[in-house]
């Protein structure tokens, strides 16, 4: 099978796949993964090989877009309104994971500590592309959804703190040393990328915001929007800077200083279905479900308890944050898929530790799925508790 008629494999099968998962009320994202597991090289082998060599593109485009989109929700009068459990919420679920996966990892597996904060560190990670198609799928709307939406928007912010930090400690007790000079440089680079992702997502907003008088149709305003952010996430890769973030900094700065910027995240409404149903798609396909026995304990406690430290944490966050009951209750459970970040850091952590690094991504490779699987049905539970989606879906 060659690429283009791959593709249009994948998107056909895709469409129909979703339709047929929808009659046992199953969201989209979900018949995607089972679609790219069984199609995939681990089973049916139906994937052309030019179209997973280019997994890595497509994921950076569709995360780019994604968190583009996600920035929206970051204009003043949102965070005016729900800004506050925000901050609350994000910092505490992600540290409850981190906390908690580093401990049952020390204490209940009886791993090195380097290799507990390690995957500790991963744990902290939230996917916002699962929960953003499940909340656009069935059209939920309130201001629980515009919590869960702000929380997974700057989860990946705190995961790469985290992560700068763990690995900061980790390589300085794999080496037997606790080198001061050493840490405060690896944290002093990882706040560097952050300032970094922003002043790139701030210079594109301005660039944006001045050149949009020069627009005259639709068509051209799609087209300019879709430039730009290409823009984005190439000098992102090209500065190694995180393209999640400096995409979010992209949307949030642009929502705050342009009149009209709602324009240009609806003109991405027509074209960003296909391209999701590529990525999820694609994320099953590669799985190697070789691996999935292997795993065993080790994959089994990672995805028990990063579950248990989100709960937990957002719960902690939304008391202390007087935040509604139905947010203290159930937004946890919308912040359970993981997928880029996940895998990107775990990259890290491998080319860091040759050794154990291979195990640890190959567990995460094999969690993402699992994750990504019930994370939908997760945050579909979630939103429908919190009375955002009607019984009836």
């Amino acid at each position: 099978m060659n690429t283009i008629l791959g593709l249009g494999f994948i998107l056909t099968s895709g469409l129909f796949s979703a339709k047929l998962i929808k009659r046992i009320k199953f969201p989209a994202v979900t018949a995607y993964l089972l679609l790219g597991i069984l199609i995939g090289p681990s089973l049916l082998k139906l994937v052309p090989e030019g179209i997973l060599n280019s997994s890595g593109l497509i994921s950076n485009i569709v995360l780019g877009i994604i968190a583009f989109g996600i920035g929206q929700n970051f204009s003043r009068y949102h965070l005016r309104k729900i800004g506050r459990p925000i901050i609350w919420i994000s910092v505490l679920e992600a540290c409850g994971a981190w906390v908690l996966v580093t401990l049952a990892f020390l204490l209940i597996l009886k791993q090195p500590f380097y290799i507990s904060l390690l995957y500790g560190a991963i744990a902290s990670a939230t996917a916002p592309a699962a929960t953003v198609m499940v909340i656009r799928e069935y059209r939920a709307r309130g201001s629980f959804t515009d919590t869960l939406l702000g929380v997974v928007a700057i989860d990946d912010a705190w995961c790469l703190f985290i992560f700068a930090i763990s690995l900061a400690i980790s390589r300085a007790v794999y080496k037997h040393m606790m080198a001061p000079s050493f840490l405060i440089k690896v944290f002093f680079h990882s706040l560097l990328s952050i300032f970094g992702a922003f002043v790139l997502g701030a210079i594109l907003a301005i660039l944006l915001s001045l050149l949009y008088r020069f627009i005259r149709t639709q068509t051209e305003l799609l087209i300019f929007t879709l430039g730009i952010i290409f823009l984005n996430i190439g000098f992102a890769v090209w500065l190694h800077l995180s393209v999640l973030l400096s995409s979010m900094f992209l949307g949030a700065i642009l929502i705050n200083t342009h009149r009209y910027s709602f324009k240009f995240f609806d003109s991405l409404k027509q074209i960003d279905t296909p391209l999701f149903l590529l990525f999820f798609v694609l994320a099953g396909a590669n799985l190697e479900v070789s691996v999935l026995p292997k795993l065993g304990i080790i994959g089994l406690t990672y995805l028990v308890f990063r579950v248990i430290g989100k709960v937990i944490g957002a719960r902690l966050g939304a008391k202390i944050s007087d935040a509604p009951e139905s947010i203290r209750k159930y937004l946890g459970w919308g912040l359970v898929p993981q997928a880029g970040v996940a895998l990107g850091v775990a990259l890290i952590a491998k080319s860091d530790f040759p050794v154990v690094g291979e195990i640890i991504l190959n567990t995460i490779i094999a969690t993402t799925v699992v994750y990504e699987l019930i994370g939908p049905l997760c945050t579909k539970y979630a939103l429908r508790k919190a009375g955002e989606i009607p019984e009836s879906h």
